[in-house]
């Protein structure tokens, strides 16, 4: 049975050039559409869910275009503010070998980052809902919009809604000591927190063990400890992260471990090896929404970290923010499918 989930963030006009061209080699840019939250919907409503993504747009037809682009992928928007100046948009430079990819962000004043509590009915939107899912980017966005996220948060708890979280730390957006200071108060509505190591030390002030993504170093028995640490201090029901072990720009290792407060079990999930990669952004995104996805239907932590993997390994072959993977192309993948052979 499809379950109703509602996401709140900013969904921005992605200008990327062609293939792997720099910014200056570039003479004309390609436009997709898609943010943290709204990638989460994507794929959520891609599963069958009844995904609704939450945010303001301004009121011309830049903002029609990201309605529609989400409108396209069966995601819920009627309840999508209208007004404010500008859409954000970011540009992306993709990385290829040991070149790193590049973004750059002009999303000040956009129609989220100004919009207010009266842009929204909160208890009304909230109606009917099984889960909420936000990120570390909306507070960062601006100061009304932190506290807008709040506001979502204390409604969504009102009603007894499940709540995630995706740290996702952004250092072009804030420092380290605004993130902790903004979303260490926000954990307190937060059922299952979900990021990286990079988030876990820069969002909430944990570092695990001797990790080194750059080195391809992943110690685990750090992870536990720091997870153990989370559930301690916030009461977190789960505690998830994705793993990346980053051997170039084109070549990553893929697997994801996850903590439960009820059952003290550490899992960690198997590893894909991903070669090459061909669009990395929005590779979170899909790992949460495929866990959140596994969650609300009934399969048990490991089994939904393991969808939530093998989904987002998927995402990586998929150009644009959005992931249009199926349920059962993931779950192929999660049965020992990654020969990619042409079905017939």
């Amino acid at each position: 049975m499809a379950k109703r989930i509602i996401t709140f963030g900013e969904i921005m006009l992605r200008l990327a050039p062609e293939g792997y061209y720099r910014f200056v080699q570039a003479s004309s840019f390609g436009a997709t559409y898609g943010g943290g939250e709204a990638n989460v919907a994507v794929s959520l409503a891609n599963y069958g869910h009844d995904a609704e993504f939450i945010t303001k747009v301004p009121e011309n037809p830049i903002g029609d275009c990201a309605v529609a682009a989400l409108r396209k992928m069966n995601v819920e928007t009627k309840n999508i503010a209208r007004g404010g100046e500008r859409l954000g948009i970011y540009f992306l430079e993709s990385g290829a070998a040991m070149r790193a990819s590049n973004v750059v962000y002009d999303r000040a004043h956009s129609s989220i980052a100004t919009a207010a509590a009266a842009d929204f009915d909160f208890d009304k939107i909230f109606d009917g809902c099984d889960w909420f899912h936000f990120t570390g980017i909306t507070p960062a966005i601006s100061d009304s919009a932190a506290e807008l996220t709040e506001i979502a948060l204390k409604a969504a708890k009102g009603k007894g809604v499940k709540v995630s979280c995706d740290l996702n730390f952004r250092k072009k957006l804030w420092t380290s000591e605004k993130a902790q200071r903004i979303m260490t108060n926000l954990m307190q509505y937060v059922d299952v927190c979900i990021g990286n190591e990079e988030d876990a030390e820069k969002v909430l002030g944990f570092k695990p063990g001797k990790t080194d993504v750059t080195s391809g170093e992943l110690e685990l028995a750090g992870y536990k400890s720091i997870f153990e640490q989370m559930v301690e201090k916030f009461n977190f029901e789960y505690v998830i992260s994705s793993l990346r072990v980053s051997h170039s720009a084109s070549d990553n290792g893929w697997s994801a471990c996850i903590y439960s407060r009820d059952t003290k079990e550490f899992y960690h999930s198997r590893e894909y090896r991903i070669h090459p990669i061909v669009d990395r952004v929005g590779g979170g995104d899909s790992f949460a929404a495929g866990v959140i996805c596994g969650m609300l239907d009934g399969r048990d932590f490991k089994t939904a970290l393991e969808f939530g993997v093998a989904a987002s390994a998927l995402k990586h072959t998929i150009p644009g923010d959005m992931n249009i993977v199926t349920r059962a192309e993931a779950e192929n993948l999660m049965g020992g499918d990654g020969s990619g052979r042409v079905q017939r």
